[in-house]
């Protein structure tokens, strides 16, 4: 069973940066196909901010690319997301996804990022 735990989330001005994690357990982070970074603001669908495939491939929605790096550790077993010039768009649940096809389909519970103008 693979669990994944977020954090690194919080309060911050428009401008600043946030490392968000996402720590693994069950599996090694290189079983997972794909590693997905989403979020979701209040009233808002949940949107796909960017993945890292098991290859170390990794793509970026346009609204963050250019300001959000995917990064992994392979020995803590974690991802991280790290987001850069923050826009008080930005401000959302961050969810990390891992899934791997017939096999599992997990997700996170959640950080809160609050980006203040």
């Amino acid at each position: 069973q693979v669990q994944l735990v977020e954090s690194g989330g919080g309060l911050v001005q428009a401008g600043g940066s946030l490392r968000l994690s996402c720590v693994a357990s069950g599996r090694s982070i290189l079983s997972f196909n794909v590693l997905a970074w989403h979020r979701q603001a209040p009233g808002n669908q949940r949107e796909r901010v960017g993945i890292i495939t098991n290859g170390g491939g990794t793509n970026y929605a346009d609204s963050v690319k250019g300001r959000f790096t995917i990064s992994r550790d392979v020995a803590k077993n974690t991802v991280y997301l790290q987001m850069d010039s923050l826009k008080p768009e930005d401000t959302a649940v961050y969810y990390c996804n891992a899934y791997r096809p017939f096999d599992f389909d997990a997700w996170g519970q959640g950080t809160q990022v609050t980006v203040s103008s």
